[in-house]
């Protein structure tokens, strides 16, 4: 691995990330000041503090992103879709979506292909990045790679290896599973359980655009006090 990168450089692969339930109104004022202040990405918020989180955001470059059927994807592909609406309507710059995951247990591949490829068309004709979340923790190799087939076919912006709120969060093996399945076609993020500077550059190296992450103050400062 020999990855160099300025604190700045690695402040932009991170999607700060507030999806508590009991998150309160300073807890998103600290994301946004924090966001601001770093550099970061995006805020990974749920759909409904998004109004809030504009406002903090005004005048900064960081996005504000809203997670649709979050955490467990059981919504209809109608729900989820409003749901990104809405969050479109009220600011949200990203949309991260928790597929249907009992459709994918019972290879209902279509139903797979409809549901991204609505909500990705919804997002791409208010210019607004996609990303689909596998929820890998549940998933066997060969359900992965099914979704990875049909991303390459939607082309949502981004695939992503979890929510946080499962059993498991982002691997090495998941992450390199997914890259080498959609290639240069769709970019991955990780997310669930990244804490550590060497597991973010570690993620990188495998070719990650984008890590979610409730640490990412801690791992930028732990890369700058290696710099000092």
């Amino acid at each position: 691995m020999n990855i160099n990168l300025t604190p700045e450089e690695l402040a932009k692969y991170f999607d700060h990330t507030q999806l508590r339930a009991y998150a309160t109104y300073a807890d998103f004022k600290k994301l946004c000041d924090e966001a601001r202040t770093y550099g970061f990405a995006m805020v990974a918020i749920n759909p409904a503090p998004v109004v809030l989180c504009k406002e903090l955001l005004q005048g900064t470059d960081v996005h504000v992103g809203a997670a649709v059927g979050f955490p467990l994807g059981q919504n209809t592909i109608a729900a989820k879709v409003f749901e990104a609406k809405d969050a479109i309507e009220n600011g949200a710059d990203e949309i991260d979506y928790v597929i249907d995951i009992t459709q994918l247990k019972e290879k209902n591949y279509g139903y797979i292909q409809k549901e991204m490829a609505d909500v990705v068309a919804l997002c791409r004709a208010a210019h607004v990045i996609s990303k689909v979340i596998f929820e890998n923790c549940y998933l066997t190799d060969e359900e992965k790679r099914s979704l990875c087939a049909i991303a390459r076919e939607v082309r949502p912006d981004f695939i992503k290896t979890s929510t946080g709120f499962g059993t498991g969060g982002a691997t090495l093996e998941d992450v390199a599973l997914m890259k080498q399945a959609v290639g240069d076609a769709v970019r991955v993020k990780a997310a669930g359980g990244v804490r550590t500077l060497e597991t973010a550059l570690r993620l990188i190296d495998l070719g990650v655009s984008r890590i979610g992450s409730t640490a990412s103050v801690a791992i930028v400062e732990e890369l700058k006090a290696k710099i000092i």
